[in-house]
């Protein structure tokens, strides 16, 4: 289990304990009240038993709080990104597209005029030319992609990217981490097939 859902999981006793005690339940009437056994509840207050939905959603209905509060979840909130365009010091701006630095993260790059220079790291990338003329070079092949071509490849492997002259290429870059295997791809906008 990951460390988050561990953290939320060993919080839900002490909350289900408050709970129970602010409204001034005893285990015997709160097992009355939600069909569940006085033992389960115990087990489920101490953290000696994990919760199941079969018991939370009717101590939720019971407490008159949601799923989420009963574990403790953060609310949803606005899904919306907020963009704050950032400037590269390779040239260029990147607007993320993702709120977290995580697993997944998306930029929108608008790339002006820059020296090459090759760089490798752990990850995955993912590009796709929204507008202009993109130059990758991939391990000592160079590939020129336009709007609608995209680019898949293993980070480790040495790379570079930027626009083909001087004028800018738009890109949607996808970084994500290490993926099952090493992959070089790049893809015809029409037919999707890849080329070399």
């Amino acid at each position: 289990m990951e460390e988050d859902t561990l953290k939320t999981v060993r919080a839900v006793g002490p909350r289900l304990r408050s709970l129970r005690t602010n409204r001034g339940l005893t285990l015997r009437e709160l097992a009355q009240e939600t069909g569940l056994s006085v033992s389960l509840l115990s087990r489920l207050e101490t953290g000696h038993r994990q919760p199941t939905l079969d018991a939370l959603i009717p101590l939720a209905r019971v407490h008159r709080v949601s799923l989420d509060e009963l574990v403790g979840m953060p609310p949803a909130g606005d899904p919306r990104v907020h963009l704050r365009p950032q400037r590269l010091t390779s040239g260029g701006v990147a607007v993320p597209l993702t709120r977290h630095r995580g697993r997944l993260q998306v930029f929108k790059h608008v790339l002006g005029p820059r020296e090459p220079r090759l760089v490798s790291h752990v990850g995955h990338a993912w590009l796709y030319v929204l507008a202009g003329r993109l130059r990758l070079e991939l391990d000592g092949e160079e590939y020129e992609l336009v709007a609608g071509e995209t680019a898949e490849f293993d980070s480790m492997t040495p790379h570079w990217f930027g626009p083909v002259d001087d004028d800018t290429v738009e890109i949607l870059h996808i970084f994500g981490s290490q993926g099952d295997a090493p992959i070089s791809r790049v893809t015809e906008p029409s037919t999707g097939t890849p080329r070399h």
